[in-house]
């Protein structure tokens, strides 16, 4: 396991179980692919009340944490209002909290790179996720836990999140690289599941989310993770700007370069390829 104090193992977290100051949170969404493309948006809730890790309570990014006046799904809200929900759940001054999600690291890597952006860092991602936790046998609760409202102060960082004028001025820009996340089919435009016209940003690279991770959901080992992304250029002199399907699974190799990799300069597309490939005007490649 690549060591970072953003990265919890499933035994420090069953070690650290019952601490007064432990916020644990079920971050999970699935994605089901649509026959005519993108996808359907599903809560985790009711995989969440089948059985969940012990004292876990439940984040449901599409309906209580993403903008509900955006036409794009997941977009982030302003960042007063994501800080009052945040608070709202528990999250707060004095909290440690510990995210988690099923089938995919990536639901739990946005609710982090989300409490960065207004400025909470006591925040971790646990590695393998409830599949690992799962498979070691560990136990399982069905009662839903509420924690008490939290004080929370935004603590706003600009640059986490940027949008499409951003991104487009960044196309060919000496300094800066534009990764998608998605996979090698869809970034070349071959198949997987198409936003809108298939293909990938003008100019962009790819370190798919779903190769940083093996079969058990733990993240890989650190030095096969820093070859991933040194094959593509990533030098930690350079602005990485990442992207992929929803501002998702872009959030990943996010939290790989930043919190494992030490990279200080990368931010997430936040509507990503849903928002893109559905504007004529932005510039894509295939092949």
């Amino acid at each position: 396991m690549a060591q970072s104090a953003a990265l919890i193992s499933t035994e420090e977290l069953a070690r650290r179980m019952g601490a007064p100051a432990l916020r644990i949170f079920d971050c999970t969404t699935y994605l089901r692919p649509r026959p005519e493309g993108g996808y359907n948006a599903e809560s985790g809730r009711a995989n969440y009340d089948k059985g969940h890790i012990p004292g876990a309570a439940f984040l449901d990014l599409g309906a209580e944490l993403s903008d509900p006046q955006s036409k794009l799904r997941f977009t982030l809200p302003p960042l007063d209002q994501l800080t009052k929900a945040f608070a709202a759940k528990g999250i707060g001054h004095g909290t440690f909290v510990v995210l988690y999600s099923h089938a995919t690291p990536t639901w739990a890597t946005r609710l982090w790179w989300m409490l960065r952006a207004v400025g909470f860092d006591e925040a971790a991602v646990l590695d393998g996720g409830l599949d690992k936790w799962k498979a070691e046998n560990r136990p399982l609760a069905t009662e839903a836990t509420t924690y008490p409202p939290a004080t929370l102060t935004l603590r706003a960082r600009s640059g986490l999140f940027v949008g499409k004028d951003e991104v487009k001025s960044a196309i060919g820009a000496a300094g800066t690289l534009t990764l998608n996340a998605l996979s090698h089919d869809q970034h070349t435009g071959k198949g997987g599941v198409a936003y809108g016209r298939a293909g990938r940003i003008a100019g962009s690279s790819c370190v798919p989310a779903a190769s940083l991770f093996a079969a058990d959901k733990t993240l890989k080992p650190i030095g096969e993770l820093r070859a991933a992304f040194d094959s593509v250029g990533t030098a930690p002199d350079k602005r990485v700007l990442c992207y992929c399907g929803g501002g998702i699974a872009a959030t990943l190799d996010a939290f790989v370069l930043t919190s494992l990799l030490g990279h200080k300069n990368v931010t997430v597309y936040d509507n990503s390829m849903q928002e893109w490939s559905n504007d004529p005007s932005l510039p894509m490649e295939t092949g």
